[in-house]
Formats: structure tokens, C-alpha cells, sequence
């Protein structure tokens, strides 16, 4: 009966969900389900509205679902006029894309267009001082390596269906803070090329940016934000959940669908190309609205073939602890600065009263203890502020036990230098918990990147400032070479425009002597 009843809280659909969500995903949604007769109609929804070309890619794969391969190539023929990227029928979903092979006006163009072998990525991420991963799909199987200029080449990597024809490829004895030229060749033919910057060596004060947000709902006409964050040069950005909104964990075509129509994205990927990614899912990325799967590993049973698609989809340094224990929670520093990275959703458990699981939570209060970086962020995709989706248990008041217990961790250890970044509400806000034993934890939250839907700033004790007006992103400057250290927390709009700022010190972050 328990698991039945986590079931229905992971899988349940309610209104609101459908109403941040685009009709070109929740018709995938209805062809995974079989449901054709619903697409055309769900198609028309226009708030928000994913464009014509998207409306006749998927109508493409209605048709191909009920195997009518010559009406599908004719949607397909007119997304490619309406400006669908090529490679989007290359990439997938594959077992759909491969009837249409069977069309003698397919394979004509697909001869005709002469297509990359290289279609998604390549996207930076797992950099530090001295290495860098290289994330790519190729159209078919092929043997794919990256070599840095004046820095060394990777291993050769096999892409297959296996791996959904995805690499990771990874290159060291590379300098500190410093910029190189890359290049990704595949042996079957073509390359591509671009610039990336290694981390200030760990330990070391610096000067640099992270950017951070979440809720990157697939709206066209705001793609562009990616392009913003890029013109800051920011050394990382961080995906904080909500990355694509998926809301369909048991169904693999939705998923699929969802992520590379993102990483088809031109602006995805000039972004993604020179900046170091780092990411954890939330609720829509993982299961769907507000789910609580649960303590175990493998149930409900999708748990872990949705662990295997996101790793499949982004580049970063772990993924939990693997098999074993899977999840997305991991550690990295830049510089003086540490980052940890956490997990909300694979093991939360309402009734054990934990949303990270007792495997996770010993990880996050040892990697604290040891922690002896300037500045120490605890990366959350759902707020830790009290009272910041009032009467919901989705956030950390759902936990407040296991808050407690880690805020009471910082404050009997004495670990200085802590500060709480978060996303899933979809605004950009700054706000400040008072503690009576320690001292304030200050929380930065953005969680509207390119979404539709927009949450109205809630007025909490500690709010400092709230921003919701458009898509907007969460960048912060940090200095730790100053004699106080410090971090600058902007609010910038889709605009480029800063819109709220406010800087940190650390001198803030320290227990009374």
C-alpha cells in the first residue's frame, strides 16, 4: 500500500503542471501513451507555444507511431521549411526517426544534406585546474576524441546505442585559469571546435563568476537566454533543476524528446560549448510535479532507468555514488569556493521524514566538516526558507528536521563561510534566515531561465529583494583575494540588465569569538 501511495503522489498530473508546460511536449506525453486521437488538439495550446516547426516534428511522430512513414515525412519536410534543425531527425528519438528510412523522399535528402556526424554538444563540464570533459552525440555509431591545443588528447570513446551514441570525453595536465582552443573529431568524418577556460587552481583566492537558475521551460522566443548568460563569461553555470520538463519518468520517448530538442537549440549550444556545466534535477526532470518516490533504490522501478538517461545527457563529475547508490549529488571547487551539489528527489521520503536520505545526508555533513574552502555553498533544488511556498511540503519545510539537523551541523562544528543557492520557484529572490546559535544563512534562489510560468514573489521575514518581471538568471562575482572576501549576488534579466544586487562578505559568515 505504501508504494502504491508513492505512486500516485510521483505520477499524479494536476492542473497547474499542465499549465507551465508547452502542447508539443504533453502531446509526446499522449503519443508515448498512444493516445493520437488527443495530439492535434493539444498541439493548439499557445501559453506557452513551442512553435509551428516543433507542432509538425511532433505530429511527425504521431504518424510514425501508427506507422504512416509518407505522411510523417511530409510534417517533417515542412518543419525543415520552418526552420527545424537538420540533425533533429537524426538524433531521435531513434525507433520512430528509422521508418522514416523507408521513404524514398527521406533518404534523397538525407543523401542531399549530408549531415554532420556530430549533432549534439559538444557541452563543457567536469573542469577543474588541470582537466575538462567533453560531452557529444554522434548520428550513428563512431569513434569520437577531443584534443586541446597545447594541453594533451583524450582516450578515444566508442559512441553506441548503449550509451544513446553519447561520449564523455576527458583531457588533463592542463594549465590553471587559463582559456584553450578545443576540437572534437570524429574518425567517420567532421569536427567541432571551440574555447573553454580551466578553473583557478583549487585552494587558491580568485576572481571569477557563477552563474546558476533553473526552470528552463522550452520556450522558443526566449532560447536567447542562453546567449545572455554567455555574453558574462561566467567560469561555470549551474542547472539547479527543472532543467527540461519532462513529467513522464516511465516513459522514455517523452524524455528523449525533451532533451534534445533543447540540445538541438543553436543558442544551447554556443552556450554550453564554452562554459562549464554542472547539474541536479528536481521534480519535472526526475518524476513529475512534486513527486515523492520514496527510500529505495529501485522503487518505484523507474528510478534508476531515469538516473540512466540523465547521465547520459550532461557531463558532470559524479552521479551520486554510481550503481550502488545513484543519484546526482557531487562536490567541486573552484578555487577557494566549494560547491556541493544536491539531490532532492531520488530518495525523499515524507513519511522517514528526509529528502536526502540518510546515504546522502552523512556525505553532506562530512563534506562540510572537511571542507576548509573561503566560501561553502550547499546547492539545493527546492528553497531551505521557511514559509517560501506557503502550506507546501515540496520545499525544505517539508523537512524540517533534517534542516534543523544540518544548520545545527554548521553551527556545532563551527564551519564558517556558508551560504544556500536553490531554484524551483520561478523568480530570482535573495532572502536571510536568522540564527540564534550561529550566524544568518542567506539563501539565493532563481528558478525562471526561459519559463512561461511565473510565481509571485512571497514576502518571508528575510526577503531582502524579489524579482519576477521576466526571465531572469542568478550570477555570482566572487573576490577572495580581498582581506574580507566577498561575493556579489545579481539578479540579470533575459535583457542582459542587471535588475538587484547585493554583496556578501564573508566577515558575515563567521561565528562570535
Amino acid at each position: 500500500m505504501r508504494y502504491l501511495l508513492i505512486l500516485v503522489a510521483c505520477l499524479s498530473l494536476n492542473p497547474v503542471t499542465r499549465a507551465q508546460h508547452d502542447g508539443a511536449r504533453d502531446a509526446v506525453r499522449l503519443i508515448a501513451n498512444e493516445k493520437y486521437k488527443q495530439v492535434d488538439s493539444t498541439l493548439k495550446k499557445k501559453k506557452p507555444f513551442a512553435g509551428d516547426a516543433e507542432s509538425n516534428f511532433v505530429q511527425m511522430l504521431s504518424q510514425l507511431a501508427q506507422d504512416q512513414p509518407t505522411v510523417a515525412w511530409a510534417k517533417a519536410n515542412e518543419a525543415l521549411q520552418q526552420g527545424l534543425p537538420p540533425g533533429r531527425l537524426l538524433a531521435g528519438p531513434r525507433p520512430l526517426l528509422e521508418k522514416l528510412d523507408t521513404v524514398p523522399g527521406f533518404t534523397a535528402w538525407k543523401d542531399q544534406a549530408n549531415l554532420a556526424v556530430l549533432i549534439h554538444g559538444p557541452m563543457v563540464g567536469n573542469v577543474t585546474a588541470h582537466s575538462a570533459s567533453f560531452w557529444i552525440r554522434t548520428s550513428r555509431p563512431a569513434d569520437v576524441i577531443a584534443k586541446v591545443e597545447g594541453g594533451g588528447v583524450s582516450s578515444r570513446q566508442q559512441t553506441s546505442e548503449a550509451t544513446d551514441f553519447t561520449a564523455v570525453l576527458t583531457v588533463d595536465k592542463l594549465k590553471p585559469n587559463q582559456s584553450y582552443h578545443y576540437t572534437i573529431e570524429a574518425k567517420e568524418g567532421g569536427s567541432i571546435e571551440g574555447v573553454f577556460r580551466t578553473f583557478p587552481e583549487a585552494g587558491e583566492g580568485g576572481r571569477f563568476s557563477v552563474g546558476f537558475g533553473g526552470g528552463a521551460g522550452f520556450v522558443p522566443e526566449w532560447e536567447n537566454m542562453w546567449d545572455t548568460i554567455l555574453s558574462f563569461e561566467p567560469h561555470a553555470f549551474l542547472m539547479l533543476g527543472d532543467n527540461v520538463y519532462i513529467d513522464q519518468p516511465e516513459q522514455l520517448l517523452t524524455q528523449q524528446y525533451c532533451y534534445y530538442r533543447r540540445q538541438s537549440r543553436p543558442e544551447w549550444k554556443r552556450f554550453t560549448s564554452s562554459t562549464a556545466i554542472f547539474s541536479i534535477w528536481d521534480d519535472h526532470d526526475f518524476g513529475t510535479n512534486d513527486c515523492v518516490p520514496g527510500p529505495e533504490v529501485d522503487k518505484p522501478a523507474w528510478k534508476r532507468d531515469v538516473w540512466k538517461t540523465f547521465q547520459q545527457n550532461w557531463v558532470n563529475p559524479a552521479y551520486g555514488m554510481g550503481e550502488q547508490q545513484p543519484g546526482c549529488w557531487y562536490d567541486f571547487q573552484i578555487g577557494d569556493v566549494h560547491f556541493i551539489m544536491l539531490d532532492g528527489r531520488y530518495y525523499r521520503d515524507l513519511s522517514g521524514g528526509t529528502m536526502l536520505g540518510p546515504i546522502q545526508r552523512k556525505w553532506l555533513l562530512q563534506t562540510l566538516a572537511n571542507s576548509n574552502a573561503t566560501f561553502k555553498i550547499i546547492a539545493s533544488p527546492v528553497p531551505f526558507t521557511e514559509g517560501i511556498k506557503r502550506g507546501s511540503r515540496d520545499p525544505w519545510d517539508g523537512f524540517p528536521k533534517e534542516r534543523e539537523e544540518i544548520f545545527q551541523h554548521i553551527e556545532s562544528n563551527q564551519i564558517e563561510g556558508v551560504f544556500l543557492i536553490a531554484a524551483d520557484r520561478h523568480r530570482t529572490d535573495l532572502r536571510v534566515t536568522k540564527r540564534e546559535q550561529g550566524y544568518d544563512l542567506y539563501e539565493f534562489e532563481s528558478s525562471r531561465l526561459t519559463n512561461h510560468h511565473t510565481h509571485p514573489v512571497v514576502k518571508t521575514d528575510g526577503l531582502i529583494w524579489g524579482y519576477n518581471q521576466t526571465c531572469s538568471f542568478a550570477l555570482m562575482t566572487f573576490d577572495t583575494t580581498l582581506d574580507d572576501p566577498q561575493v556579489e549576488f545579481r539578479c540579470i534579466g533575459i535583457d542582459g540588465q542587471e535588475k538587484e544586487s547585493y554583496t556578501l562578505r564573508s566577515s558575515l559568515l563567521k561565528f562570535k569569538r
